[in-house]
């Protein structure tokens, strides 16, 4: 489901695994992205395979992420299923999942991608 948000999107069920019919495709190693929206604000959903990981990055804009299924992590917990995660503008971490995860993520801005 890529597509240009022209009308209101109504998903239905995503907490209970209604996003299991969706189109996925490559976004970075380990992880898959199903746009919801075309350009920024971008909302879409993220499948991590086990292990996979984001490196440290500063956050641009708000950043919203609902965990839907498995766990995501980052420097400061562990949040799984039913967890809302509010990363605000100037922030910085690095994300990953040892077990796998599906987010329904919002970002307002792309992120700064930082050295280690």
């Amino acid at each position: 489901m890529n597509r240009s948000l022209t009308q209101s999107l109504h998903l239905i069920g995503l907490i209970e695994g209604g996003w299991k019919s969706f189109d996925f495709e490559a976004f970075r190693e380990g992880i898959e992205i199903c746009k919801l929206s075309p350009k920024e604000p971008v909302v879409a959903l993220l499948r991590y395979e086990p292990g996979a990981s984001v490196p440290k990055h500063q956050h641009k804009g708000l950043e919203t992420i609902l965990v839907l299924e498995g766990e995501q992590s980052d420097e400061l917990g562990n949040y799984s299923a039913g967890s809302l995660v509010l990363n605000p503008e100037g922030s910085i971490h690095s994300v990953w999942s040892n077990t796998g995860c599906v987010v329904l993520i919002q970002w307002e801005k792309p992120v700064l991608f930082l050295g280690d």
